[in-house]
């Protein structure tokens, strides 16, 4: 075993440093620091080596994590990266955004031995930034061309994913969009102080040198229909996400002042990005001197609360039903929110939206205790009689999550087979659809998930249409014999 590694017992865990609460409450740049390159060694010489890498089983994309580790102990980072980027199509991205702690440095053997886990998206992140700074990264270049095309819908992590793979194995890959920009949820659903739009923006520069076509400001259904595209690719992809939002029902919610929280994060990511966003400029969808209040508890939430802190809030309250240990976000989130003034009520739910037609002044929330578990295992909330309070709000967000939209009828197909859920239904061993030739991946399939399992769908998807399409061409070869 190499000497530069296994240090867990005498180097304690360290992630890169953190601008302190009140300089990063005034700005969207990312928060944390890049190691310097010797830091970086130093926390990758912590890993164990062990045996059974749990931290490789419990990431989605099985990342060869160890050997990258060692690779960075040892100051081999072209080599590191090479592997980094063997099983993942944005490793930059996900160092930045994935819940370690829910994943790779949960599952880590010296954090089970009480020793601290390694910092590895720290690490993950420090290799990937420094491939661009070298120069290491480069654009596509497929060992051979093909004619088959695929086309793609949706220019999110699912659909990045899939088309780097397929455009590396040569194929023609177009990707409609309908934003006009690509990166779907990475450019505008995730604010720049967790992803930086311009870490994004390089990926998929990168993309569109190796050959893959971009077709912004697309929407399917109404630029084309399904079948449209089906008669246009050998291939299609949908990998559109989900994008609509689950509602509360209690008096009050249509009030104005009440957005949803795509909508609120849209609108800031675009006006960090340039744009002239009206509903930004009028108030509506800005928080800026105003007391906000955000219903939900995951990680789109805490994206709201944090983002309306950096507009210049009075205040900023998060709603949300179960207790902290039950909350679905990243308990890293929680921790960055409450540094920067987020309150947390916690066990506590709207019972109705106060107000006149002139907009909201406040929420009238109940208190709740957790019961007996439910269908999903998760303690119920349960209404503590007597027990309302009221939250002064002049900007109520509702983040409660996501479902698929109506996408048969939206898409003109109405042979699309849905789940129950709303869901594409696909076969899972060939990820097509109940149409011949249109594959699904991504969270239109899963429902709401993370980026890294979107990456991993999308991957996966890439593989299954690449064997489809060498089976067709397969049989065509036979047929003209």
């Amino acid at each position: 075993m190499a000497e530069r590694m296994l240090k867990f017992a005498s180097v304690t865990p360290q992630t890169p440093p953190k601008r302190g609460a009140d300089e990063r409450r005034g700005d969207f740049h990312e928060i944390y620091a890049d190691f310097i390159e010797a830091k970086a060694a130093e926390q990758a010489s912590r890993c164990s080596q062990c045996g059974v890498p749990f931290c490789q089983t419990h990431c989605p994309l099985h990342n060869n994590i160890p050997d990258w580790l060692k690779m960075t102990a040892e100051g081999r980072l072209e080599e590191a990266y090479a592997l980094s980027s063997a099983t993942s199509t944005l490793p930059e991205v996900c160092g930045r955004i994935c819940p370690q702690d829910r994943l790779c440095e949960g599952g880590c053997v010296t954090e089970q031995a009480g020793f601290g886990a390694i910092t590895i998206g720290a690490v993950e992140r420090f290799i990937n930034d420094h491939a661009w700074e070298r120069g290491w990264v480069q654009p596509i270049r497929p060992a051979r061309e093909r004619a088959q095309s695929v086309g793609v819908v949706g220019a999110g992590p699912a659909g990045l994913s899939a088309a780097d793979a397929l455009r590396s194995a040569g194929y023609q890959v177009s990707v409609y969009d309908r934003y006009d920009r690509p990166g779907g949820l990475l450019m505008y659903g995730i604010p720049s102080f967790k992803l930086e739009k311009q870490v994004v923006a390089r990926r998929t520069e990168r993309l569109a040198e190796g050959g893959v076509v971009f077709k912004q400001g697309f929407e399917l259904g109404r630029d084309a229909s399904l079948s449209d595209l089906r008669a246009r690719h050998d291939a299609v992809l949908l990998a559109t996400g989900v994008y609509k939002a689950r509602e509360i029902a209690c008096p009050g919610i249509g009030s104005p002042g009440v957005v949803k929280a795509l909508d609120y994060l849209i609108a800031s990511n675009r006006t960090g990005l340039g744009d002239r966003v009206p509903e930004f400029q009028s108030g509506a969808l800005n928080a800026a001197g105003k007391d906000v209040v955000v219903i939900g508890g995951g990680d789109t939430a805490m994206d709201c609360v944090r983002t309306a802190v950096r507009q210049g809030a009075r205040s900023v309250t998060c709603l949300y039903r179960r207790d902290r240990a039950n909350m679905p976000g990243s308990m890293r989130e929680v921790a960055n929110a409450e540094e920067e003034g987020v309150r947390f009520e916690w066990l506590a739910a709207p019972r109705s939206i106060l107000g006149d037609s002139a907009g909201v002044t406040g929420v009238r929330a109940l208190r709740m205790r957790l019961g007996a578990p439910d269908s999903t295992g998760r303690q119920a909330p349960e209404e503590v009689e007597g027990a309302d309070f009221d939250l002064p709000a002049g900007l109520v967000i509702k983040a409660l999550g996501f479902d698929p939209e109506d996408v048969a009828t939206l898409w003109g197909a109405p042979d699309l087979k849905v789940s129950r859920w709303g869901s594409l239904r696909v076969d899972l061993t060939t990820m097509m659809t109940s149409l011949p030739g249109v594959f699904a991946a991504g969270d239109i399939v899963r429902g709401a998930s993370l980026v890294v399992w979107a990456i991993r769908d999308g991957l996966d998807a890439a593989a299954a249409i690449g064997r489809w399409l060498e089976g067709r061409a397969a049989l065509s070869k036979m047929a003209a014999e």
